[in-house]
């Protein structure tokens, strides 16, 4: 079975946020609005196959996704410091500065953690481990809404 969905997610501050339970919530939701169109699953409340892949794509170029700590907040702000040394957001170190002075420095945060996520299913659970949350990764000062890509594969 291959099966996707759209989710959209509600604009969120520079940061890193977790958004592990809005993907369950998606999944789980989205069987209402399609289930004429999809096979059978094994649970009657769920998407998720009893094995598999979740696949999550971010269509766009200045937020990325991450799978990590997901207890401590710490770590996400750890993250964000960390990432503002690295890239520091100077306009005169870049020519692409249409946007503004978070535009370019987004864009390569962007393509340092990546725009997909894939995550095992295993007995019809995301098969996360114990501390581990999948991340989105805002790196505009003002993100807009941003359009995550589920895709699940499975039996």
């Amino acid at each position: 079975m291959v099966w996707q969905t759209q989710l959209t997610l509600a604009p969120r501050p520079r940061g890193f946020h977790i958004i592990t339970e809005e993907i369950r919530q998606a999944l789980a939701g989205s069987r209402q609005r399609s289930q004429a169109n999809m096979p059978q699953m094994n649970s009657p409340q769920s998407n998720i196959p009893k094995t598999g892949l979740l696949h999550i794509f971010i269509q766009h170029t200045s937020a990325s996704l991450a799978i990590n700590e997901s207890a401590d907040p710490s770590v996400r702000r750890d993250f964000e410091a960390h990432f503002n040394r690295m890239v520091p957001e100077d306009p005169s170190l870049f020519e692409h500065t249409l946007e503004g002075s978070d535009d370019m420095t987004s864009h390569l945060k962007s393509s340092m953690l990546g725009q997909s996520v894939t995550v095992p299913i295993t007995n019809g659970s995301l098969n996360l481990g114990t501390w581990q949350g999948i991340w989105l990764c805002e790196h505009r000062n003002r993100g807009g809404s941003r359009r995550l890509i589920l895709t699940v594969i499975g039996e």
